[in-house]
């Protein structure tokens, strides 16, 4: 392997479920010094928006994890990208900082859910507190007019310390897509984009990256999508036994503890 995208959230590191008071998981500070002396090329790819890239970053190094604000990637990363390529240049965002900041430092103008507001696409991400009924109609017409529906993520949970929590970008996906009849198009993982991102961020094919991660619905499909190695680790949603009864196509090529039996395998 060349190069190696990491799952943040219960696989370096957990926090609470507003996503604040991040602790290290086991190994992770291991696996990151291992990755730079070995010279291997590496990014962080969480499915959170809280956050934009930069600041995953910050919060990463103040925990004494050495990633600096080029190696993390967003959902809004791979957003900026997929719109880029799709001409989308106005864009509603159910989201706050996490997601407007990167799309408008790409030249992508970004505006507040208010029904009537003109849009190329809707896009939607960490939105708890700030979501109201007004919001979600706001979409859902924006999508009647012709806009295109976006994701951060659909994973139904994301690993916290105090145990699984709800996806909000799943929840409001619901919504219009149930109410509309949209696409929705996924940006974070396990979509192909989300992996086409970090590769181009990394210089690496994927058919030469090691995708590693906690959620077997995330990483481990993701990887095989696009032709990666697979690795899974215990420490977050997926446990021992959460891929026992898949055929072994889809399994990870290597299920292990955590990050730190990673870092001793490479040393090997």
């Amino acid at each position: 392997m060349r190069g190696f995208v990491l799952d943040m959230d219960g696989t370096l590191v957990l926090g609470d479920r507003d996503n604040r008071g991040l602790t290290p998981l086991p190994g992770a500070l291991e696996l990151l010094q291992t990755l730079h002396e070995l010279s291997i090329p590496f990014c962080v790819f969480t499915n959170g928006t809280v956050k934009t890239p930069a600041q995953c970053a910050d919060a990463l190094q103040q925990l004494g994890l050495p990633v600096t604000a080029d190696q993390a990637l967003t959902p809004a990363s791979t957003a900026v990208d997929v719109f880029g390529e799709r001409g989308h240049r106005r864009v509603m965002v159910l989201g706050g900082k996490g997601i407007t900041e990167p799309l408008e430092a790409a030249g992508i103008e970004t505006v507040p859910p208010l029904r009537g507001t003109d849009c190329d696409a809707v896009m939607a991400g960490w939105y708890r507190q700030e979501l109201t009924f007004e919001s979600l109609e706001a979409a859902c017409f924006a999508v009647f007019d012709g806009a295109e529906f976006y994701s951060a993520s659909q994973s139904q949970f994301f690993a916290t310390a105090e145990g699984k929590s709800l996806g909000t970008s799943r929840a409001i996906s619901a919504v219009v897509r149930d109410i509309t009849g949209c696409e929705v198009t996924v940006v974070g993982k396990p979509s192909p984009s989300a992996l086409r991102t970090a590769g181009r961020r990394l210089g690496v094919p994927a058919g030469e990256l090691a995708v590693v991660g906690d959620d077997p619905e995330l990483e481990v499909p993701m990887a095989h999508a696009g032709g990666a190695f697979a690795v899974a680790v215990h420490t977050g949603i997926g446990h021992a036994e959460s891929y026992t009864d898949l055929p072994p196509e889809v399994r990870p090529h290597l299920d292990l503890a955590d990050v730190g039996e990673l870092a001793r395998l490479l040393r090997s």
